[in-house]
């Protein structure tokens, strides 16, 4: 029923297309027992996500994508009960038709944390990220080699290099203004990253767009989207946390840095912000805002910093 998606042109064709999309989520629907449900395309998101009734989600990966599907299909089932907030449970995943990969899991119960953010007061909003912390020691805690089959990078040191050489074209791209740009080759040439660090299991975009919290915003009930999950440097995964958790307040970072267990440098995860596969730091500039001094040292301390010793 869903046509073949390789190519940026048949993704931009078909995927957001619901008369063509509908049609094929229906059909698996039925194939997986679940005919007649009602389906309700989830608005977020890169990837087309139905719900499909009260209990169920179902989370639809192109051919070009496909490899992400298997991936989210088996750091869910892998994660199972296994950290402090809730992360779906995967019913069943695996392969549809034409290259397209599914998985279909349990809907979780819950308010968006990036929708609530602002109702949220002060002490609740401390409550939270501290359980954000705690979460995250525990996902890092995981030995993730059951998945290193699924899950890149593969060589940390290789990623991180290929990252550099294309550090400031990726920046250029997104249009950061030069006085940014000409600081890049420095700065990261002055931060000391791991080559070899003890592997974790990575998230890799720990946002409140990806949290769920009861009515009240006074807990977690919920953990999603581990489709770009990774292997690696657990510090790496602070890059969300400095631009979407916290967001600049060196309090609530403070905050979920005792949670978690340590601090790390605001170089360091400033220079992985610059290395990050997503990474758009003009957006971030937009959102965050820029420090008094234009340098990246500055601009560190200013979304990374707690004033606590690492």
């Amino acid at each position: 029923m869903l046509p073949v998606v390789e190519t940026d042109e048949e993704w931009d064709a078909v995927v957001p297309d619901e008369t063509v999309m509908r049609p094929g989520a229906e059909d698996l629907c039925a194939r997986l027992g679940l005919a007649g449900e009602p389906l309700t395309r989830f608005p977020d998101g890169s990837q087309p996500v139905y719900a499909v009734g009260d209990e169920h989600v179902l989370k639809l990966f192109p051919g070009a994508a496909a490899e992400d599907g298997i991936a989210e299909g088996r750091v869910l089932s892998f994660l199972q009960g296994r950290l402090p907030v809730p992360t779906p449970q995967v019913r069943e995943f695996g392969a549809y038709e034409n290259g397209w990969q599914y998985v279909l899991m349990s809907r979780l119960r819950g308010e968006n944390l990036a929708r609530s953010w602002d109702r949220v007061p002060r002490a609740d909003r401390e409550r939270l990220v501290a359980e954000v912390g705690h979460a995250l020691a525990v996902l890092h805690s995981l030995t993730p080699d059951p998945l290193q089959d699924v899950l890149g990078p593969g060589d940390w040191g290789a990623f991180v290099d290929r990252q550099r050489a294309g550090a400031v074209e990726q920046q250029r791209a997104h249009g950061l203004p030069e006085v940014w740009l000409e600081q890049i080759p420095d700065f990261l040439d002055s931060v000391s990253l791991p080559r070899t660090p003890q592997p974790s299991l990575l998230h890799t975009e720990v946002m409140q767009q990806h949290f769920l919290v009861d009515p009240g915003g006074r807990r977690l009930t919920g953990l999603f989207d581990f489709e770009p999950a990774m292997i690696g440097d657990r510090a790496y995964d602070f890059v969300g946390v400095g631009l979407f958790v916290t967001r600049g307040d060196p309090g609530l970072m403070a905050l979920l840095a005792r949670s978690y267990g340590r601090t790390f440098e605001p170089a360091v995860l400033l220079a992985y912000t610059l290395l990050h596969v997503y990474s758009k730091l003009p957006w971030y500039l937009r959102e965050l805002g820029e420090p008094g001094e234009k340098k990246l040292p500055a601009l560190a301390e200013a979304w990374f910093g707690t004033g606590l010793t690492p």
